[in-house]
């Protein structure tokens, strides 16, 4: 081999350990991006995973809760139209009373009602048709035990059942009706006690 060729070999021999050495810490390099790729994808991978379960987690709590809500709503709806039922029927019954003990229980109201002024009492035209005999007598005697005086009007009111007492201008509404729906929230409370405590 001449001096030429061996100079050849030799840059050719040095060329080719360059480019090896090259190409090594090219493959190195490489195997480094891809080891780092590797790992980041597999943290993005880790962060969208716990991310998805957190979002599953969340919808899940979210539909147990609008399931329990729906569920509280119609227990409490059903409890309403139970307590409703109760009251209509307790009103029915009272509204329902042979005429003996209906007119005995207007008797206790005007007890509660009086004052000790001088008063008018109105009924409907079927309570002044159907009251008993020496009604009024009675009606003024307990007015005079409150120290007042009350005398029934000959002029039947558009009212259902019970009466109006009128004191001067001032006229308190004693119809069932109203003052069954006065006391309707407190009876609710104590029908609402006495079904579901």
């Amino acid at each position: 081999m001449t001096g030429l060729d061996k100079m050849k070999s030799q840059i050719l021999d040095e060329a080719k350990a360059a480019a090896d050495e090259k190409i090594q810490a090219a493959n190195a390099k490489a195997e480094e991006i891809l080891s780092a790729a590797k790992a980041e994808a597999a943290k993005k991978e880790l962060s969208i995973s716990q991310k998805s379960e957190a979002e599953v987690k969340n919808y899940k709590e979210r539909i147990a809760s609008s399931i329990d809500l729906q569920r509280r709503t119609k227990i409490l709806e059903a409890k309403q139209e139970m307590i409703a039922e109760v009251l209509d029927k307790a009103y029915a019954s009272l509204t329902g009373m042979e005429q003996k003990e209906y007119f005995d229980m207007l008797l206790k109201l005007v007890d509660k009602y009086a004052l000790p002024q001088e008063g008018e009492l109105y009924f409907s035209s079927e309570d002044l048709k159907n009251m008993p005999a020496g009604y009024e007598a009675e009606v003024k005697k307990r007015a005079a035990a409150k120290g007042g005086s009350l005398k029934i009007s000959g002029e039947g009111r558009n009212i259902e059942n019970g009466f109006v007492l009128a004191y001067g201008g001032i006229e308190e509404n004693c119809t069932l009706k109203a003052m069954f729906d006065a006391k309707r929230d407190e009876l609710s409370d104590k029908v609402h006690h006495l079904l579901f405590s």
